[in-house]
This record gives C-alpha cells, structure tokens and sequence, in this order.
C-alpha cells in the first residue's frame, strides 16, 4: 500500500448480511429478513424466459435462412454453412436460457404458495 492510503473497513453496513443475535447488532435493534415478493419474480422469469423463446426462434429462423442462402449463392456456401452454425448454436443457448428461466419461474411459484399457505385472496374488483 502506498503511504497516505488507507482501506477503511466497514463491517456493520449491510446489517441484512447478519444474523439477528451478531455481536454487531445495537440493543434494540430487530433485523428482519428482506420480503421479496415472488409473484414480481414469478413475473420476472416469465418475462426472461419468453425472451429466450423469442431469441431462439429468431436464431433458428436466421440458421434456416442462411442454410438456404448456401444452396442459392454455391461461391460463398462455405460463409453461409458458418454462419448457419453459429445461428444454430445461438438458438440452442436460448433454448437452454429459456428453460433455465422456467425452471427458476416454477421455483418462484412454488415459494409464493408455500409464502402464502393456501390462503385464497378473494380480489372483488
């Protein structure tokens, strides 16, 4: 370290990172776990995951149409067949994005109804 520098070290500013009984913790300060509202992320990774659907449906239609692009111009076949592949490769990583964001959906809606224990919301208007 350089002189006239000094690392400050902070410990106590992210008291969510603590426990409730931490040695940091002032008397009668009651630290709670941050709510997190699971059907905004159930949202959320809907949201994400038809982002995946939606690249990986353009990405095959790009593969498709340079596949063909290779049988009508035979003089660049070679740049076509390349770039089909990478469009094809594009799409599987969306497809396998999209399922990834399925599956972290359908954890969200598993946690918002162990959250809400059954409970029936009755919404009236």
């Amino acid at each position: 370290m350089a002189e006239g520098h000094h690392h400050h070290h902070h410990h106590n500013l992210h008291r969510s990172h603590h426990k409730k009984d931490d040695a940091f913790t002032e008397p009668g300060v009651i630290l709670t776990e941050p709510t997190i509202d699971y059907r905004k992320e159930e949202k959320h990774h809907k949201h994400l995951q038809q982002l995946g659907e939606l690249g990986a449906a353009a990405a095959g239609a790009y593969a498709l149409h340079e596949k063909h692009k290779a049988k009508k111009d035979p003089e660049h076949a070679h740049r076509h067949k390349i770039k089909e592949e990478i469009a094809a490769a594009a799409a599987v990583g969306a497809v396998g994005f999209a399922a990834h964001e399925h599956h972290e959906r359908k954890e969200a809606k598993k946690k918002y109804k162990e959250s809400h224990h059954g409970k029936k919301h009755h919404h009236h208007f």
